[in-house]
């Protein structure tokens, strides 16, 4: 069997990474993926995802990422259940991140260079990046070729 998603969202709220009493980082947080269609005259819908993320990745993501910067993440559905404090069986669908990347989201237009914030390092769990440009191939006879990741093929 197969369980793999893969989404592009922006992040829906402030992130708060909370360690388990076994010293375990998690994170959970909930992503906003605009629909592809839209009726005429009404306003875009997005869906709403809540995802987790441990270890290391909960701690990546909490580092570079804060509430409306986009993300895409890889990771697999899981479903769970609990008792909520009514004693209630509640159901829920979560993504398990495996993975986060950076999308390479342009700045705001008319946003000055002043108040700008510094670029986002390479991501760490991939061993190439297309927006990675390292410093040091300024003045050398290297040539780097950088992508243009705004043609999306979805």
């Amino acid at each position: 069997m197969y369980n793999k998603v893969i989404m592009l969202g922006r992040i829906t709220q402030d992130l708060e990474l909370k360690t388990t009493p076994n010293g375990v980082s998690v994170l959970q947080f909930s992503i906003a993926c605009d629909r592809r269609y839209q009726t005429k005259g009404e306003e875009k819908k997005s869906d709403f995802f809540n995802c987790v993320a441990w270890r290391n990745e909960a701690e990546f993501i909490s580092k570079y990422w804060s509430k409306g910067r986009p993300i895409l993440i890889e990771g697999e559905l899981q479903n769970r259940s609990y008792d909520d404090k009514n004693g209630v069986k509640r159901y829920v669908t979560e993504i398990i991140v495996d993975r986060a990347t950076f999308t390479g989201d342009k700045k705001p237009e008319g946003s000055g260079s002043g108040n700008s914030a510094p670029p986002l390092p390479p991501d760490p769990g991939s061993s190439t990046s297309s927006d990675f440009v390292p410093a040091d191939t300024k003045n050398t006879n290297v040539t780097v070729q950088k992508q243009d990741n705004d043609d999306y093929p979805f």
